[in-house]
């Protein structure tokens, strides 16, 4: 057959362990020959990020700007044991982080839902995709431990050198803990107009949450930029989609989030998006059975598994030992990002491929072949366990 024409290139971060082997097999049994794929390859794996002094990393997020769509592998985030592991020059920041920073990108996790696997929720027939702020707050905080009698304030010094200060807290008799966060109003206004547009996208009503009747200034100015964006420029865009935008408190979203029957999209600060989304996906089944895309407000996508780079599976295999790797997030970052590659670029075909192959994968599951996260899950009477490259062949023939 005549393999699917792509317009425009593709950028492909590739990245660590089992699930750059498992990359691999996607291209080869699922895509290659269906797709004269076109990409702009990039080496995320830790050695060439080291080699590089992570410069990779920068230019494969630019290249993301400049082309629009892109699909990545899951990496490694270095700790002390992987510094010593692969002798790195030094603790190299997650590649996730910068390529948020540099996208000033909003994360949108949804779960994959198929027959047999029954959410621990079972109220849940619907997805809930998460929508995760991606900058900011713990995660680019200073904090101290300070010993006692000493007096922690917050200063503030503006640009004409003038100071405010307000106190902490005055440590007198005890020793103790501080931490500083910040966030920014075009950060928190990118992540409002993303969570707008893919609302839109989707046609799924939104929803945000925070604390504000407690961080009265912090959380609080969430709340009112989400406010004040979706007045002047979103009402009438959900009111013509029939979709709608709802504000609560963080606690009271966790009430009705656990009542509903999903099929919404929840905005989250960082951190609370962070929890929410690995408490969602363990909810619905598994973290292999989760997409995972990243958002700018400019409309550039990079699609991505929600989960890390299976190190116990790639050790039994570098042994030689059979695995059972759960190739479906992975799958479907491949399957999101093509089709939004067709989307932007006007080639329904390759819509269709995605579309299908989506499709395949389900139906290879629903049929009661699977790995073994999911065998243990399933609720299906006839049903088999199989290797990472058995099932990625089961869907092939079933594609």
């Amino acid at each position: 057959m005549a393999k699917i024409q792509m317009k425009t290139p593709l950028v492909e971060m590739d990245g660590d362990e089992m699930t750059r082997v498992i990359w691999k097999m996607i291209k080869d049994i699922l895509i290659l020959p269906y797709v004269d794929l076109k990409t702009e390859y990039y080496d995320l794996g830790l050695e060439y990020r080291n080699e590089t002094n992570d410069q990779v990393t920068v230019d494969s997020a630019e290249a993301t700007k400049r082309l629009g769509v892109a699909v990545k592998c899951a990496t490694i985030t270095p700790n002390a044991a992987r510094v010593e592991e692969y002798n790195l020059k030094e603790m190299w920041k997650s590649p996730n982080g910068t390529i948020r920073a540099i996208l000033d990108g909003t994360v949108f996790r949804t779960p994959i839902l198929a027959k047999g696997i029954t959410p621990y929720i079972p109220t849940w027939t619907k997805p809930i995709t998460i929508a995760r702020h991606a900058y900011g707050d713990v995660y680019k905080n200073t904090e101290m431990q300070v010993p006692a009698g000493s007096k922690c304030e917050l200063v503030c010094t503006d640009k004409d050198g003038n100071e405010i200060r307000s106190l902490i807290h005055n440590f007198a008799d005890t020793d103790g803990i501080i931490q500083g966060m910040h966030n920014t109003d075009k950060s928190i206004s990118s992540f409002a107009r993303s969570c707008f547009n893919f609302a839109l996208d989707k046609k799924q009503d939104l929803w945000f949450a925070s604390k504000d009747t407690i961080s009265k200034k912090y959380d609080h100015r969430f709340k009112d930029i989400f406010g004040e964006i979706f007045e002047a420029e979103y009402k009438d865009k959900f009111e013509a989609a029939g979709i709608t935008y709802f504000y609560t408190l963080i606690d009271d979203a966790v009430a009705r989030v656990v009542r509903s029957d999903g099929g919404y999209i929840w905005a989250c600060k960082n951190y609370d998006g962070d929890v929410m989304s690995d408490m969602v996906a363990t909810a619905y089944g598994s973290l292999a059975m989760m997409t995972s895309v990243l958002v700018s407000p400019e409309g550039v996508y990079e699609y991505e598994a929600a989960h890390g780079t299976v190190q116990r599976h790639y050790y039994k295999h570098l042994k030689g030992e059979p695995t059972s790797t759960n190739s479906v997030a992975t799958l479907f970052a491949w399957t999101g990002a093509l089709r939004k590659r067709g989307e932007l670029d006007g080639t329904p075909e390759l819509c269709d491929f995605a579309d299908r192959l989506e499709k395949a994968t389900l139906q290879t599951i629903e049929d009661g072949i699977m790995t073994g996260d999911l065998y243990l899950l399933s609720t299906l009477e006839n049903k088999q366990k199989v290797g990472t490259e058995e099932f990625l062949i089961a869907v092939a023939e079933r594609l």
